[in-house]
């Protein structure tokens, strides 16, 4: 009988523990390792950095929906058994 073991890795920004399959690892330095999640959001809060610096409509409309998003986890509204569910499908489809 053999056992198939699976390599866990820590994800370098939230410190959880994944399979290899499930992190993304960084071109020039192959040791730090970022799970999907935590990928997304660093992709969100670096489209924030670049909308700071290069103002534009578009990135006026971004903002709002930050702010958005920011006021509805404040709230807990992203917690509610009805609500939740269709606002993080929502979500997932906003810049």
């Amino acid at each position: 009988m053999s056992e198939t073991t699976t390599a866990q890795a820590t994800c370098w920004c939230c410190g959880n523990e994944f399979a290899e399959r499930d992190l993304v690892r960084l071109g020039s330095h192959p040791e730090v390792g970022v799970c999907f999640q935590c990928a997304r959001f660093l992709r969100r809060r670096a489209a924030e950095r670049e909308d700071q610096q290069r103002v534009s409509a578009a990135a006026r409309l971004r903002a709002a929906v930050r702010t958005s998003r920011a006021w509805v986890i404040t709230h807990g509204w992203h917690r509610l058994p009805l609500v939740g569910p269709i606002l993080r499908r929502i979500d997932r489809h906003l810049p």
